[in-house]
């Protein structure tokens, strides 16, 4: 079993930073967690992979609308990662989602309820 829980989303202004939260918890994490990532997604639009990170290894991917805005990282201790959105803008306005892959699995599989992100001009 897996949970994984978001917070921290919000409207701010063009140009402000917000942090998301996604704390993970299961037996199913613990055992077999091997990639967490943000995906987001706005009605009318396919969605997309944000960033992600390796659970195991120092590894990141960022996709390059937010390279050098968004910063994601991990405390495994407490089974939680982080994105760190800085110099937001109107178009990264999107309802943003925690997602876990396991070992084993090609996909991300594992989602939480999601957290909107609303960034005005």
């Amino acid at each position: 079993q897996v949970q994984l829980v978001e917070s921290g989303g919000g409207s701010v202004q063009s140009g402000g930073s917000l942090r998301l939260s996604c704390a993970a918890s299961g037996r199913t994490f613990r055992n077999y967690a091997y990639a967490m990532a943000w995906f987001r997604q706005t009605p009318g639009k396919d969605r997309e992979i944000v960033s992600s990170i390796r659970w195991n290894i120092n590894s990141r991917y960022y996709a390059d609308s937010v390279k050098g805005r968004f910063t994601i990282s991990r405390d495994n201790a407490r089974s939680t990662v982080y994105l760190q959105m800085d110099n937001l803008r109107p178009e990264d306005t999107a309802v943003y989602y925690c997602a876990l892959q396991v070992v084993g699995r090609n996909e991300y599989t594992y989602w939480g309820q999601g957290t909107q992100v609303t960034v005005s001009s």
